[in-house]
C-alpha cells in the first residue's frame, strides 16, 4: 500500500529558532497543494483518506488499520523510498530505524510484498491495501519529528489534538482558523489505548496551527500557559500507545 506523507510543519532542532509565524508560513505553503495526481484521495490537513465516512472514524474499529504480526512477535513494514530524495535520505531512514529500538515495528525494504509505503507529506491512517503512498515533502519538512509524525499516520494514529477527550486538555480558538481548515481541528473517536493525553506527542500540532492571524488556535486547559506542540521525537507516551496497539511483547 502506498502511504504518501506530507510532512508539515512539526518543529524540530533544526527549525527550533524558526518563529511561530515562520513556522505558520512554511505550514501554509505545504498544505494547499492537495492532492496532486490523486484524484481519488481527500486531504485532512496531513492525513489522507478514502471517504468522507473515515474523517471521523477511528481507523481501527472502522477496518482493519494494522499491519500483521508475524510469527516472531515483529511487524515487518516494507517501504520504498522514492529515487528523488538525496541528501534527505538519511532523515528518512534514521526516522524508519528510530521505531526498531522501541516497539516491534521494523521498517523492511520492500521486495515483491502486495502492501508496503512508498515514501514520496501526507500519510492515510493505518493500513491500506497495496501501494500506500507516505509522501515526505522536499521543502521544509523533512525532519526527524516529521517522518515519526507520518509514519505514525501510517500504523494507525491521529493528531493528538483530535482525541476523543482532547477538550479536556485543549480549547480551540475557531475564530483564528483559516477559514476552509476548521476541520483539522474535528474531534476524532479514538482509542486511546489507555494513555493520558500528551502535549509532548510527536503527534501534536502547536498552538499556531492553521492561523489566519498570528493568533493561538488552540490553547491548553487549564493552564493556558502549558507548552505544546514542540516535540522533536516520539514521546513515551507515543511509544506506549504503538506497542500497545501492536501488542508489542
Amino acid at each position: 500500500f502506498i502511504i504518501s506523507f506530507i510532512l508539515l510543519f512539526k518543529t524540530s532542532s533544526l527549525t527550533a529558532n524558526l518563529s511561530a509565524h515562520e513556522k505558520n508560513i512554511i505550514m501554509k505553503s505545504i498544505i494547499p497543494s492537495k492532492n496532486t495526481g490523486h484524484t481519488d484521495i481527500r486531504f485532512f490537513d496531513d492525513i489522507a483518506y478514502d471517504s468522507e465516512a473515515e474523517r471521523n472514524a477511528d481507523p481501527c474499529t472502522a477496518r482493519d488499520c494494522k499491519w500483521e504480526q508475524a510469527s516472531d512477535g515483529l511487524v515487518y513494514v516494507p517501504f520504498i523510498i522514492a529515487n528523488h530524495y538525496s541528501d534527505e535520505r538519511a532523515i528518512i531512514e534514521r526516522g524508519l530505524q528510530s521505531f526498531h529500538s522501541v516497539s516491534c515495528i521494523r521498517f523492511v525494504p520492500h521486495t515483491n510484498q502486495r502492501d508496503y509505503i512508498h515514501i514520496q507529506c501526507y500519510s492515510f491512517v493505518g493500513r491500506h491495501l497495496n501501494g500506500q503512498t507516505l509522501s515526505l515533502n522536499r521543502n521544509g519538512c523533512l525532519y526527524h519529528n516529521a517522518v515519526q509524525h507520518e509514519l505514525l499516520h501510517a500504523l494507525g494514529f491521529h493528531h493528538e489534538q483530535s482525541r476523543s477527550d482532547r477538550d479536556q486538555h485543549i480549547r480551540i480558538l475557531l475564530e483564528n482558523v483559516t477559514p476552509g481548515f476548521e476541520y483539522a481541528f474535528n474531534k476524532v473517536n479514538t482509542l486511546n489505548q489507555g494513555t493520558p493525553y500528551d502535549y509532548n506527542s510527536v503527534m501534536h500540532y502547536d498552538r499556531y496551527a492553521f492561523s489566519k492571524n498570528n493568533q493561538p488556535t488552540m490553547v491548553a486547559v487549564p493552564n493556558p500557559n502549558t507548552e505544546f506542540g514542540k516535540a522533536t521525537q516520539m514521546s513515551q507516551n507515543d511509544i506506549t500507545r504503538l506497542n500497545r496497539l501492536y501488542k508489542c511483547r
